[in-house]
């Protein structure tokens, strides 16, 4: 009897629970039934907020009873529903755009399309396997932009250097380390993906609102929510976490990331004990203080440590025919430290209707440290390569055995303050924007290096003049003040009912080349407005960039007061056509484009880093076609594959110089045009994704790139005279992931429901193919003078795990 009225107890009592709670999920969207993400729903009375996700969909756990629902988002009416609770239920919701708001940030969405720039989906950062952990490293899947490194952060934009691209994270110009060599020394990128709202990137021709540098530009604007959400990711090689809340009036993002890449360092050519510490701590604090005034203050702190006690290094290379082999032992230690501060505090303030203004106050202080001092010892072998004849690996011939040293005490401290306003008219088919900018630069470098190469007792010098032979030494101090002021007027009006004209007109001045540079750009699109939807563009400008403080330091590392800004002029004409194929909306997009290069400084890449040669002036071009289609080929999953071809040349002022032919006669040779140390000819990529097993819960991300060789040549090497190259870099990563709260999962776990909104667990493989790509070389030289190039690869194949939890 006993049992019996137990079993009765526990049957009425799992009822009970079992109407506790029940189901109520949906989906938003537009009147165009395109899905809504980030969309905030609150219960009435109820401590209850949840955010849409990516395809638009909800999940609220609720118990039976009535509610009032409220749906609202940025640009849109906000809905508010009423709903009786009985039983497991769907709403779907449709949220009506809000035509009387006037935001700044929508009218720049909507001219994305019209002024040629690429919009980026953040969420796309992490489905794509990424060893850097570098959000541009999605920049390089997209058509212009060339890549050979999987490590760095840095990329190269047709034709130009790591110093021609602009990036902006809410208006606030954003610099790169300056000191760094290669990319294990990187930390964190000060982009966070975490905080992004939406990006926009341009490979060239873009318009005046933009500032002044050769190649591209990158425009990042960070978000805040009005409801309480986190996401956390932990991996293999680090993690991350950022939440979201609000108090009163402030809308508050704060984010931390660390990025632990030993498992990455432990499998580079040299062996030893790396030991790599990156931190990054960012927030974004907005505040409402009335309808029309609203403040931002956007802070980052990022700190990056590295050290490395080399112990040793064998590398094999060569062909079939001649294998070579170098074995090296090391003694000595490398530390370096860099570290980004930015600070900004940006005023908005809507006048009327159609008018706001902007106040952007930034501080970016930069202070970075190299300290190495590392020696080795090294035997160069010619190895056996007969399989059969039973000396395999055995050395046949010793090409060289020596001794070297690098020895760097080198740090630099920046300081860039700004201050700028900016204002925004818009009526009718018209948008006006103008700005004023003052900004002043300081610049503290203290550098300190030297190399010293002896082979069999054969030493390399540059002169005795130091009391000790060296291949290169640098020692120099600096220290330079630079002020700045620019500013642009952009107008942006229909034409008639087919052409939207962009037209606009930038200006700077600087006190170190006292150079006032005017840049007029434009943007005409055509829109026929026939049954496709396609739009045709052509944009052209004059881009001015002056120098910064790389640009003014020479080899021996003194600055040259007679550099001026370097010029581009753009030519661009281009086609984006939208249409429905495969059962999907596809983009396609066609560039053709021509750089007039002018006033140029030379210079040579060194792994990472650029050496301006500041005595020196060029002209060139840069000319290729950019092909890219991009859409979901498979449900809710982003594809894109490009094409880019690009050819990039210089004409060195003042290269001349003599060789003597077979018959002993001296000839003066005029080089010409030369390739520049950027003259990828091909790129090409393809971020791929798809389901496996038929399940839309399990799925496959894979990145490929391809991009041909690259010019290199020995140090203290006049590049026109070499026709050496880097291999083709060939590169795929693959990933595999599954959400185990999709709302298409069969079987759901009751407890992730009630505290998650996504769990994503991903598998990714790095170098999938084990490829091993050539980054630069370390050369060497023997008693004969003959000089070999030692590849210095890149990582090679990997396997990480990562978890991202969102609540």
């Amino acid at each position: 009897m006993r049992s019996f009225l137990l079993a009765i107890f526990l049957c009425f009592s799992a009822n009970i629970f079992a109407q506790q709670t029940l189901r109520l999920s949906g989906k938003i969207s537009n009147a165009q039934s395109e899905s809504l993400s980030g969309v905030e729903i609150s219960v009435k009375d109820l401590d209850v907020k949840k955010i849409s996700n990516i395809k638009g969909e909800y999940l609220i756990n609720l118990k039976p009873g009535n509610y009032t629902l409220t749906f609202s988002l940025s640009g849109y009416n906000t809905n508010i529903s009423n709903l009786k609770l009985e039983k497991n239920t769907v709403l779907n919701v449709v949220l009506v755009k809000d035509k009387q708001m006037l935001d700044v940030v929508v009218v720049n969405d909507q001219s994305t399309r019209i002024e040629g720039m690429t919009g980026i989906n953040a969420r796309n950062f992490e489905l794509s396997p990424n060893v850097a952990q570098s959000f541009e490293a999605m920049l390089k899947q997209l058509p212009g932009v060339s890549t050979n490194n999987e490590l760095s952060s840095q990329y190269s934009v047709r034709g130009g250097n790591f110093d021609e691209n602009l990036i902006y994270i809410n208006d606030v110009e954003i610099f790169k380390p300056y000191l760094v060599r290669n990319g294990q020394q990187e930390g964190l990128s000060l982009i966070n993906p975490d905080l992004i709202s939406n990006v926009k990137f341009s490979a060239g021709g873009f318009s005046a609102r933009y500032g002044d540098k050769l190649s591209s530009v990158l425009d990042v604007n960070y978000k805040t929510r009005d409801t309480t959400a986190s996401v956390i990711s932990v991996g293999t090689n680090g993690l991350s976490a950022s939440t979201f809340f609000v108090q009163k009036k402030f809308n508050v993002a704060l984010s931390f990331r660390n990025k632990r890449n030993r498992f990455v360092l432990n499998a580079q050519p040299i062996r030893g004990s790396y030991d790599p510490r990156f931190y990054d701590l960012q927030t974004l604090v907005n505040y409402k203080a009335n309808s029309r005034l609203n403040v931002e203050f956007l802070g980052i702190a990022n700190s990056s440590e590295f050290s490395l006690l080399p112990q040793s290094r064998e590398t094999t290379f060569g062909t079939l025919q001649q294998t070579l082999r170098l074995r090296v032992n090391y003694e000595g230690q490398e530390i370096d430290q860099y570290t980004n501060l930015v600070g900004a505090l940006t005023f908005n303030y809507k006048l009327n209707d159609k008018a706001k203004l902007k106040w952007i106050n930034s501080a970016f202080i930069m202070s970075e440290r190299e300290n190495f001092d590392i020696t080795g010892s090294y035997l160069f072998d010619e190895v056996e390569t007969d399989f059969l004849g039973g000396g395999f690996g055995n050395v046949v011939t010793n090409r060289g055995i020596g001794a070297f040293q690098d020895y760097g005490r080198n740090q630099m401290d920046a300081r860039v303050l700004a201050s700028d306003i900016k204002y925004y008219f818009s009526k009718n088919n018209t948008h006006w924007e103008t700005s004023l900018r003052f900004q002043q630069d300081y610049i503290k470098d203290e550098l300190l290096e030297f190399n010293y190469l002896d082979s069999a007792g054969y030493t390399l010098p540059n002169d005795n003049t130091n009391g000790f032979p060296l291949f290169d030494y640098r020692n120099a101090s600096n220290t330079l003040t630079t002020n700045r002021i620019s500013g642009y007027i952009l107008n942006t009006s229909d034409i008639g009912e087919h052409f939207i004209l962009a037209s606009g007109l930038r200006f700077n001045y600087n006190s170190f080349t006292k150079e006032f540079l005017p840049s007029p750009r434009l943007v005409l699109t055509y829109n026929p407005k026939k049954e496709k939807d396609i739009i045709y563009r052509f944009a052209s400008g004059y881009y001015v960039q002056t120098p910064f403080y790389r640009e003014l330091r020479g080899f021996d590392g003194q600055i040259n007061p007679d550099v001026k800004s370097q010029k581009s002029l753009h030519f661009i004409a281009s086609s984006d056509y939208k249409f429905k194929s495969f059962g999907t909306n596809l983009r396609f997009n066609t560039e053709v484009y021509y750089k007039a290069l002018l006033q140029l400084t030379p210079y040579e890449l060194e792994n990472l880093r650029v050496r301006y040669n500041a005595g020196l002036t060029s002209k060139g071009y840069a000319a290729g076609l950019d092909f890219s289609i991009s859409g979901e080929f498979v449900r809710d999953l982003e594809s894109s594959f490009r094409l880019s071809l690009m050819k990039t040349e210089e004409d060195i002022n003042g290269d001349s110089f003599t060789r003597t032919d077979a018959n002993g006669n001296q000839q003066v040779v005029f080089p010409g045009f030369i390739k520049r140390p950027t003259d990828q000819r091909v790129n090409f990529s393809i971020f791929f994704q798809d389901r496996l097993f038929n399940s839309p819960t399990y799925k496959v991300h894979l990145s490929l790139l391809y991009g041909s060789r690259l010019p290199s040549w020995p140090p203290k090497t006049n590049n026109f005279t070499t026709n050496f190259t880097i291999p083709p870099y060939r590169r795929v990563d693959i990933g595999f992931s599954k959400d185990i709260l999709d709302k298409e999962s069969i079987k759901r776990f009751k407890w992730f429901d009630t505290y998650f909104n996504s769990f994503i667990v991903y598998a990714e493989v790095f170098n999938l193919l084990n490829i091993n790509n050539t980054v630069s070389y370390l050369w060497l030289t023997d008693v004969n003078n003959n000089r070999y190039a030692i590849p210095n690869f890149l990582t090679s194949r990997q396997l990480n795990f990562k978890i991202i939890a969102k609540f």
